[in-house]
């Protein structure tokens, strides 16, 4: 498995969020009103797989008062971390073309509101992309210290 590349990310959210704009200025006026309990839920999920990060980095790292990770836990946590961030960044992407669909109806009080839901989400996606994105660079295992010097010293010569 490969390692997300942020880059990656960013296209994601801009191609998601131009598909979601270019149909949302024909299909708005037929769509109930976004509900605002997807901002929690996302800020819930990031508070875990960051909580789960950290932990994961401190036993991997073989920090004090910690037990060693499971080799096939570590790759099912980096497993689960790249499928977020790539699942978190669709839906940011579709929650920022809701948003800029949106931007210029302000003066409505359906659009506004839907708006800062729309905005609220579109945030709380990123957060949740940041933590996953951190879940898993968490998993990488780390390079034997004896390993580099002899790197740096075989470069010399």
């Amino acid at each position: 498995m490969k390692a997300t590349r942020p880059l990656f990310l960013l296209a994601l959210v801009v191609v998601v969020a131009a598909i979601t704009w270019a149909v949302l200025r024909t299909a708005y006026v037929s769509l109930p009103p976004l509900p605002w309990t997807a901002v929690p839920t996302l800020l819930l999920l990031a508070l875990g797989e960051g909580v789960t990060g950290v932990n994961v980095l401190r036993r991997i790292r073989r920090k004090p008062n910690t037990r060693p990770v499971e080799p096939l836990v570590v790759a099912r946590m980096a497993a689960l971390g790249k499928a977020t961030a790539l699942s978190a960044t669709v839906l940011a992407g579709l929650f920022g073309g809701f948003a800029l669909s949106l931007a210029d109806s302000l003066d409505k009080p359906t659009p506004r509101q839907d708006f800062f839901v729309s905005g609220g989400t579109f945030l709380a996606a990123v957060v949740l992309t940041g933590a996953a994105f951190f879940l898993e660079y968490a998993c990488r295992v780390p390079k034997d210290p004896d390993e580099e010097h002899r790197e740096r010293g075989s470069s010399r010569a």
